[in-house]
């Protein structure tokens, strides 16, 4: 399953995803984890979740991120979420190519029972018509 956390900068959208992170952590029997672009949520996730600064690893572009998100799944099959903040700060700004990879990671999720739920900071009506159905 796919999840959107969508909103122009300052919404709340990182506060959201600390909280559902949070909840998840306290409530899942698999793993969790967070992927983000630097390491600000260090203190204020819980320590169980695997914090990533994708940064470290040089991914640059949609089709870079998808495969890191595979190669994440396939590294270990006990997770059960994976939440990623500042998605078009790691991907780019091409929402084309966003909604490319999130209908790659539609068959991805279903097959492996792995939710991930991104942050989009853009306003609703700048996303593909095809991604609109995953927005919370």
């Amino acid at each position: 399953m796919i999840k959107l956390i969508v909103g122009n900068k300052g919404s709340g959208k990182t506060k959201t995803l600390i909280d559902m992170i949070n909840k998840a952590a306290k409530t899942t029997s698999g793993n969790i984890v967070c992927i983000e672009k630097g390491l600000k949520m260090t203190y204020d996730i819980d320590y169980s979740v695997r914090l990533i600064d994708i940064e470290s690893y040089g991914v640059e572009g949609f089709d870079a991120f998808y495969g890191f998100i595979v190669g994440i799944c396939a590294g270990n099959y006990d997770i059960t979420e994976i939440f990623i903040d500042a998605t078009l700060k790691i991907g780019g700004r091409d929402l084309q190519a966003f909604a490319a990879m999130i209908a790659k990671l539609e068959k991805l999720t279903a097959e492996n029972k792995v939710e991930v739920v991104f942050t989009v900071s853009c306003d609703r009506s700048e996303l593909p018509e095809s991604v609109l159905s995953y927005i919370i």
